[in-house]
């Protein structure tokens, strides 16, 4: 990628790199952490971790899922579903199986306890979000979201997992 003319300029003119402040992916990697730390924190009693809730979620959504939709669905890499499921599997939480349709495919579909699970969970979790949200006014947080939105749809396909979009459920 190649500096703009401020970022040479504001180098050449400080003699030093841009803040960390100062660029958005750093911001956006530490508010990751912050909401990591405060969903597992909220979310303690289920030993779950996001990605296995995400994967949870879009089970509980699309049950009967195969490998690369739960991928989409949740924007996880399909490989780290496979590892995600396997751990959930072991936990009794999900089931698997051959696909009768295809047979080299597997899907998976939440078990009783692991539905039940995922549904206690959904309160720990928005608990969370309202945790990390809290600062914000109601219009900065509906603005902080769209803006969100705006940018993860404008730039999706340039994530190795993709996810599908609000507006792409297929």
């Amino acid at each position: 990628m190649t500096e703009t003319s401020s970022q040479k300029n504001a180098v050449a003119n400080t003699g030093s790199l841009t803040s960390l402040w100062d660029r958005p992916g750093y911001l956006v990697r530490r508010l990751h952490q912050i909401h990591v730390a405060m969903f597992l924190e909220e979310c303690a009693e289920f030993g779950i971790t996001p990605v296995q809730y995400a994967v949870m979620t879009a089970l509980l959504n699309r049950p009967d899922a195969d490998q690369v939709t739960i991928a989409r669905d949740a924007g996880i890499d399909r490989t780290n579903v496979a590892d995600v499921l396997a751990r959930l599997d072991q936990r009794g939480l999900v089931a698997r199986k051959t696909s009768r349709q295809d047979r080299r495919q597997r899907i998976a579909r939440l078990t009783g306890e692991g539905t039940r699970i995922a549904r206690e969970m959904e309160h720990a979790s928005l608990a969370a979000q309202a945790k990390f949200m809290e600062p914000l006014s109601a219009d900065k947080r509906e603005t902080l979201m769209s803006l969100m939105t705006e940018l993860v749809e404008a730039n999706n396909e340039f994530s190795r997992a993709p996810a599908r979009g609000r507006g792409n459920p297929t």
